[in-house]
């Protein structure tokens, strides 16, 4: 019993010392949850930085429990009221919103019969819209162009457009020199509410007359525009100011139909006015006054018609203007004449059938073979064109059309201001193999007078034609 009571006696005082120390870490932890609560009773805000004692006091002694009967404090955690607010995005430099893209036309023209030579004074089959429409032409770029544009703020963008594929004539005793470059448009477009619906444009672009030449090239399903309609304005671009103006509902459905894959003329507003140099494309002003012109197109959803989704556009154009034409012996013709022109134009977008039409008249400059002088002369002419659209082929998207135009009027674009008389059934077709690629086919019956004072008669002849178009 002694060796009994003598092994037990030891016990007691190593139990003590342990209920100690645990006494004295809960008295620790108490303290220190007072001066949180003090902490957290202050009215300035405290950082949770005082509370990473505790943590730590926890790490250091892992394996320490709590006695039976002691209640366990929870944590308190004081969170900060006010986090630092994330940092704004730096705005992208204006050179950073632009964007290249761009699209090239290869051609392939081919007289198949007919007058593609004639002896001096006679006319030969020419067009107005491809100078390698001839005998001796083969394969030839028609356009190669590159298109800079983008936003340089909310209320200013910017749209450049040269081309690659100008010809300058004149060179060696006259012989063409191809690949050459000329300006096509260089613009702002001014935004003064930060409503884009309503623009001001300022420079070098597009004069908004005749639906057929705002539509652009790479869109177009001809492979050139008419005579009637691109004699008002050749090249279709000069250099002036223009205002345009895109009702929401009308870019509604504009919106829709280019979702469609319709060919549209492009947005130039429903309503466009404005006032440009006259002279013509890259030319140098030759007077003082200036060519106003307007425009409006609106189209109509025929839903209600038992259409569904079908849309009819209707329209006009007018141009009042004074030019120098060019003349033979050199320089601008002394005489500014009259050029002025009305037009109008209608579209029912196919679907899968759709027609096209547009005609216009006018007074004009023209060369008079009888007096040997350029006179004020009346004009008038247009063009009717038959359209399907075939979303689904073996080819991909297919669009077959037919095309007949008729002009009788002068060029006042050329030397001298030639007398045009043109008479034309095109056939043709096109089909996209590949978003980037689109190929065209046309096979035409013409009957034409050359753009050239000094010929005459009517040239007459067939003419097959290949496009291939890639876009970039």
């Amino acid at each position: 019993m002694a060796q009994s009571a003598g092994a037990t006696a030891p016990a007691a005082p190593a139990a003590a010392p342990t209920i100690a120390d645990l006494q004295r870490q809960i008295d620790d932890l108490k303290a220190m949850l007072e001066q949180l609560k003090a902490a957290q009773a202050a009215p300035a805000p405290v950082a949770a930085a005082p509370a990473m004692p505790a943590p730590a006091l926890a790490q250091q002694q892992p394996a320490q429990a709590a006695p039976i009967g002691v209640p366990v404090e929870k944590p308190i955690v004081v969170a900060n009221a006010d986090p630092a607010p994330a940092a704004k995005p730096k705005p992208k430099a204006w050179y950073e919103k632009l964007r290249l893209r761009g699209y090239t036309q290869m051609r392939f023209n081919q007289i198949v019969s007919g007058d593609a030579d004639a002896p001096a004074g006679i006319s030969r089959l020419r067009t107005i819209g491809d100078g390698d429409v001839r005998g001796d032409s083969n394969f030839s770029f028609r356009r190669m162009r590159l298109i800079l544009q983008g936003d340089l703020n909310e209320h200013v963008s910017l749209y450049f457009q040269p081309d690659f594929a100008a010809a300058v004539s004149n060179q060696s005793v006259g012989e063409r020199r191809e690949g050459s470059v000329s300006l096509r448009d260089m613009y702002a477009d001014v935004f003064p509410t930060g409503d884009k619906a309503f623009r001001i444009r300022l420079g070098q672009s597009k004069v908004p007359y005749g639906w057929e030449n705002m539509q652009s090239s790479s869109n177009r399903l001809a492979l050139d525009r008419t005579d009637s309609i691109n004699t008002a304005a050749a090249g279709e671009r000069d250099l002036g100011i223009v205002a345009y103006y895109t009702p929401p509902k009308v870019q509604k459905i504009w919106d829709r139909l280019t979702a469609d894959g319709q060919k549209l003329f492009g947005n130039y507003g429903a309503f466009g006015f404005g006032a440009f140099n006259g002279q013509g494309l890259n030319r140098t002003e030759g007077n003082d006054g200036v060519m106003l012109v307007g425009l409006a197109t609106w189209p109509f959803e025929l839903d209600g018609l038992g259409l569904d989704g079908q849309v009819f556009e209707i329209g006009g154009s007018v141009m009042h203007n004074r030019i120098r034409p060019e003349i033979r012996t050199g320089g601008l013709s002394p005489t500014a004449f009259k050029d002025e022109r009305v037009g109008i134009h209608a579209i029912l977008y196919p679907k899968p059938i759709g027609v096209q039409a547009e005609w216009n008249w006018g007074t004009g400059p023209e060369f008079v073979p009888a007096t040997g002088r350029i006179e004020e002369r009346p004009l008038d002419g247009g063009y009717v064109q038959l359209m399907g659209k075939i979303d689904k082929s073996p080819v991909g998207p297919f669009y077959p059309f037919a095309r007949w135009q008729y002009y009788r009027g002068g060029f006042k674009a050329a030397v001298n201001a030639p007398r045009l008389e043109t008479e034309e059934l095109e056939l043709g077709f096109e089909f996209q193999l590949d978003p980037a690629l689109e190929i065209t086919t046309t096979y035409g019956f013409a009957s034409r007078k050359e753009a050239d004072e000094r010929r005459f008669g009517q040239a007459e002849g067939q003419i097959f034609r290949v496009q291939a178009q890639w876009n970039y």
